[in-house]
């Protein structure tokens, strides 16, 4: 059965001080709901997605301010990075949390981030396959460069928790073949009105399986986003439905290949559209039981991104989470 984690975005209304302050008390609610994990995401240059270009000092504040939980990468945007410099945060980061970090990498990166970023070469699937090597070279230990230098701190067993999100088979192929992690996201592109994530997620779970060596240890982390109230919250949680998840709907909503408007759909379809489970904790259990491919995980990690409900939900969300819905399924809490 699946252990529970959670994902911060850090998208609430706010300034970053206050963003970065409110994640860090959802990491710390988390680890006192017996979550497993904590992850955070990585956004060059655009608040809206979570104005956080830098993970590492994050991380750091995270560690010290908690004890338990493993900290995350959700991801780490490599072609945007310098593979020794990236292996040298998170070899301090790992260091400063006792050995908790858990390191998540993806090719994902835009031709424009590239470009501002520097880059002359905006490729960003051969700036990765380039880059993934010199990382795992570094975090090895191996000699680097003609001088031979060697990491320092040492990144012992780092390369045994690295994780790569991908969105196709031939990701899931590339992460089983490393032995690596797979992470999955709340969506999938391309899914269409009515098709559940779960479903659309099986063939890459399977991929991925059938490249592991016998001797690895499957590790399957499927982001989902689930919003649990209290009954007498429902209302409240909904008003931003129709201005934030039918925003963010509007531009990808499609039926039997034609564009859609979020204004045709219920309330109900909007939530399946952008995969968020909501309702009481009696509900987002009903609803989870039937997502296969988080099932089929080895951990679940929970959002609050598209609902986005505010601090105050959000918080009380990761408590029914870890308190109720996770029992429910019979998954995996870890103790305070």
């Amino acid at each position: 059965m699946p252990r529970i984690g959670f994902f911060t975005r850090l998208l609430d209304e706010g300034t970053a001080a206050q963003r970065y302050g409110w994640a860090l008390e959802q990491i710390q609610q988390a680890e006192r709901a017996g979550f497993a994990t904590a992850w955070i995401a990585q956004h060059h240059f655009n608040a809206d997605e979570g104005g956080l270009p830098s993970p590492w000092p994050f991380l750091g504040a995270a560690a010290q301010a908690t004890e338990r939980i493993r900290l995350g990468t959700a991801v780490v945007t490599l072609p945007h990075e310098n593979a020794v410099r990236t292996a040298e945060d998170a070899a301090v980061v790992d260091v400063l949390s006792g050995g908790r970090f858990e390191f998540g990498i993806a090719p994902g990166a835009s031709a424009e981030n590239l470009d501002a970023l520097g880059y002359t070469n905006t490729n960003a699937r051969q700036l990765f396959n380039e880059k993934l090597p010199v990382l795992r070279a570094a975090l090895a230990g191996e000699p680097l460069g003609d001088a031979g230098m060697v990491l320092q701190p040492l990144a012992e067993g780092l390369n045994e928790r690295m994780w790569q999100a991908t969105f196709s088979t031939n990701g899931s192929t590339r992460a089983g073949q490393a032995g690596d992690g797979l992470m999955l996201s709340r969506i999938q592109p391309g899914s269409e009105v009515g098709e559940l994530v779960g479903d659309l997620q099986m063939p890459l779970i399977e991929a991925y399986r059938a490249e592991l060596a016998d001797d690895v240890a499957p590790r399957i982390l499927a982001s989902r986003t689930a919003v649990v109230i209290d009954e007498e919250h429902r209302a409240a949680a909904l008003q931003h439905l129709r201005t934030r998840v039918a925003h963010l709907a509007e531009r990808n909503l499609r039926s039997n290949g034609e564009p859609i408007s979020a204004a045709d759909l219920s309330d109900d379809e909007l939530l399946r559209y952008t995969g968020t489970y909501f309702g009481t904790a009696d509900e987002v259990a009903e609803q989870l039981a039937e997502d296969q491919a988080a099932a089929a995980s080895t951990e679940v990690s929970f959002q609050v991104h598209s609902l986005d409900p505010g601090h105050a939900i959000t918080m009380r969300s990761i408590e029914l989470l870890g308190s109720r819905v996770a029992p429910a399924l019979g998954w995996t809490v870890e103790s305070s």
